[in-house]
């Protein structure tokens, strides 16, 4: 076998393994599966194949979160760009969650990533994987820097306030939505992308909301 045979059979199996650990956690939480479970979803007949590949059960959970950041940055970046320096509160509520909003719409039907991304943040040691590798990234601080100023006469207190309320929206509206999916349920919308422009509506609002004193 040439390296680059091998080279190519190593990341067919990384991307099977990390395929089959986000199915499960999705629908079974972190702590409910086994590396020896996610190996046998994952059709591997070596049951350290996990740990083999990835380590501990939170460098699975950080490669599964790389896996999906990476696509989302990439939409993000470009909306940035068409956005330019004149952007409104909308337009920056836009860049926030459209990207990953379309990028759940490119993954085809069914996904998981919005309910793996819901089971991650109940868990307080898995929780900082996400917020530091999917809210931290490089076109966020451009949308911060939008959004600030957009928001400058909004009281600091009450700033920080709506932001975790929209940080938890951006969990909770996709894993919700897709969940309904997966059972086959209705949707308010038809599409990722509407449901996402339902969410703009939401969190604008919630931005322009009126402070009780």
């Amino acid at each position: 076998m040439t390296g680059t045979t091998r080279a190519a059979r190593v990341a067919a199996t990384r991307e099977t393994i990390l395929s089959a650990a986000e199915r499960l956690f999705a629908e079974h939480g972190v702590a409910a599966v086994s590396g020896r479970q996610i190996s046998e979803a994952a059709g591997q007949g070596n049951n350290t194949a996990v740990g083999y590949h990835f380590g501990a059960k939170a460098d699975l959970v950080r490669a599964i979160v790389l896996r999906h950041r990476e696509p989302i940055e990439r939409l993000r970046v470009a909306r940035i760009a068409a956005v330019g320096a004149t952007g409104g509160l909308r337009d920056w509520v836009e860049c926030f969650v459209l990207p990953t909003m379309d990028h759940l719409g490119s993954l085809g039907d069914p996904t998981w990533f919005a309910r793996f991304a819901a089971q991650v943040l109940t868990d307080p040691g898995l929780r900082p994987i996400v917020e530091e590798e999917a809210f931290a990234a490089s076109s966020l601080r451009h949308v911060k820097s939008g959004l600030d100023r957009c928001l400058a006469d909004l009281p600091p207190r009450v700033r920080a306030e709506r932001d975790e309320m929209v940080r938890e929206l951006m969990i909770i509206v996709p894993a919700v939505r897709e969940s309904a999916l997966a059972a086959g349920a209705p949707t308010a919308r038809a599409t990722w992308h509407d449901a996402g422009a339902g969410l703009v509506d939401a969190i604008v609002g919630l931005y322009l909301a009126d402070v009780t004193a």
